[in-house]
């Protein structure tokens, strides 16, 4: 037989060298691997390991979640103006306050996360950074617009609870002075506080973050009565705030079942969300406030609102059952020949629905009931 070809015999030895080497390789990695882990276990365990909360900020979160509640007096940039902001904050972070500067002023009211203002038209123009669409939320509850930012969850920023726990995780500070008393300076993405550098270590001022970069002088609130009595109220007329972050463009109004029904007329819209672009923003709501007009003078107005799609446009719809429309609609039954009417309808955003003031209230009433308790000497006179 003729003799093998000269590469048959490297060809059969070639994938042992191969795998042989792979082998070897690994070996190779993983020792180097283990040796390593060896030789820099102490500094890994160093690197990772949370330093211990200094004993200042463990003083001062004590001090802080025994408070039922602080009260913030500061002001914060608007328009390149400094307007001034009061606050009173609950334990958990419940909120109630005012902005002012001069004659123009807005409420505040802050729960669950968010912050909501109150204002008229002129502070929506001035001071909102939504001066377009004043007419919209000017005299109502809404949610903060972007140029209040910086008040946006005054519940997590503000809250005693909440500023306790971010002291004890404080990784970084460093000493500056307060007026002329020195304080210890924790700095976080949200805000910085600042704790004086002397028992019984007491938190002082917080700055936030955010537009308008508010700054405040912190005190302890001793009874939070006052603070329920207007933060209730506020909270019990949340349903249908308005949320500036959301924008829509509506349809044409449609009339249903209209024409010679006394019981009331129906409008329908729809409205498409534009902004802000991409996946809807969870729990995102809009909501409309509709008008029918006849003749120059206005028969009715009626509200409705409905949770947003995926698919960006929803139906709203809303039906007129005022006595404006009864009683034109009579005059119409009785007077031969046309009668037009027309619907006008403005379409927002809206941030807390009708059927979720409960749930909020209850929040309300849970927070109170925690720190507002008569102690068992109290006579009935002077229960809050």
């Amino acid at each position: 037989m003729p003799p093998p070809p000269k590469d048959a015999r490297p060809s059969r030895r070639r994938p042992a060298l191969v795998a042989g080497a792979v082998v070897v390789l690994l070996a190779a990695v993983v020792t180097f691997a283990l040796l390593a882990t060896s030789d820099d276990e102490g500094r890994r365990q160093g690197a990772t390991a949370k330093p211990t909360p200094p004993e200042w900020s463990q003083e001062a979160g004590r001090w802080l979640t025994s408070l039922p509640g602080l009260r913030y007096a500061g002001t914060m940039t608007l328009a390149g103006r400094p307007v001034q902001v009061r606050l009173t904050v609950t334990r958990a972070g419940l909120g109630t306050g005012r902005l002012t500067d001069g004659t123009v002023s807005a409420d505040l009211v802050a729960i669950d996360g968010s912050t909501y203002v109150k204002g008229g038209t002129a502070f929506w123009r001035a001071y909102s950074g939504e001066a377009a669409r004043a007419g919209s939320f000017a005299g109502r509850w809404a949610k903060v617009p972007s140029a209040l930012s910086g008040l946006a969850d005054v519940s997590d920023i503000l809250g005693p609870r909440s500023i306790a726990t971010r002291l004890g995780s404080a990784g970084r500070w460093s000493t500056v002075k307060v007026g002329t008393t020195p304080a210890y300076r924790v700095r976080t993405a949200e805000a910085d506080y600042f704790v004086t550098t002397s028992a019984p270590y007491r938190l002082v001022r917080v700055r936030a973050a955010g537009q308008g970069r508010p700054q405040f002088a912190v005190s302890p609130l001793a009874n939070t009565a006052a603070a329920f009595t207007e933060l209730r109220p506020r909270v019990a007329a949340l349903g249908g705030a308005g949320d500036p972050t959301l924008r829509f463009q509506p349809g044409k109004p449609d009339f249903v079942n209209c024409n010679d029904n006394m019981s009331g007329c129906t409008l329908s819209v729809d409205a498409t969300l534009t902004s802000p672009r991409g996946t809807v923003p969870a729990g995102a709501r809009a909501a409309m406030r509709a008008t029918i007009t006849a003749e120059g003078r206005t028969l009715g107005s009626c509200t409705g609102s409905a949770p947003v799609p995926a698919g960006r446009t929803v139906e709203l719809r809303c039906k007129v059952t005022s006595p404006g429309w009864r009683s034109w609609l009579r005059v119409v039954r009785e007077t031969p020949g046309p009668h037009p009417y027309e619907g006008y309808a403005r379409v927002i955003g809206e941030a807390v629905a009708a059927s979720d003031v409960d749930r909020l209230l209850d929040l309300v009433d849970r927070e109170r009931e925690q720190v507002i308790s008569p102690s068992p000497s109290a006579t009935p006179s002077s229960t809050p």
